[in-house]
């Protein structure tokens, strides 16, 4: 029976070892081949309204966002270069409303421009923000 014992403890092993070669069953073509998709945005178009003399409402939208803030860093890119166009420096944000339907993303962001650094968390330094929008093929106003 000690004969039998070795076989059983020799085959557990084996087995043991091939359940921990397949723990991870992707290979290299398989993992390649469940790489995420090309990100390939359409930019709709920008709608700019002015509601005060440094409030501005944008209105952006888009096609092949991979979430919200690709919709939300187009606005961003929209009042960036909007702020430079008007003189000023610096753009805070203060709200932004991002909605999906069908693959058309949209969002309404409102900011305030203005020369000098705003108070606040949500600040957008305009001359390195449209630089980056460029470098990073999102068009602006």
């Amino acid at each position: 029976m000690s004969g039998y014992g070795a076989y059983i403890g020799a085959g557990a092993l084996a087995l043991s070892a091939c359940a921990s070669a397949g723990a991870n069953p992707q290979s290299g073509a398989e993992s390649a081949q469940r790489a995420e998709p090309v990100f390939a945005p359409v930019y709709e178009g920008i709608e700019t309204r002015l509601l005060d003399d440094t409030l501005v409402n944008f209105r952006v939208a888009m096609r092949g966002a991979r979430d919200a803030d690709d919709v939300t860093n187009y606005a961003d890119c929209a009042a960036a270069q909007y702020t430079l166009i008007r003189g000023y420096g610096f753009a805070r944000h203060l709200r932004t409303n991002v909605s999906e339907r069908s693959g058309l993303w949209e969002a309404d962001a409102v900011y305030t421009v203005s020369a000098d650094l705003p108070k606040g968390t949500l600040t957008i330094d305009a001359d390195v923000a449209a630089a980056n929008c460029a470098a990073n093929g999102i068009p602006t106003v």
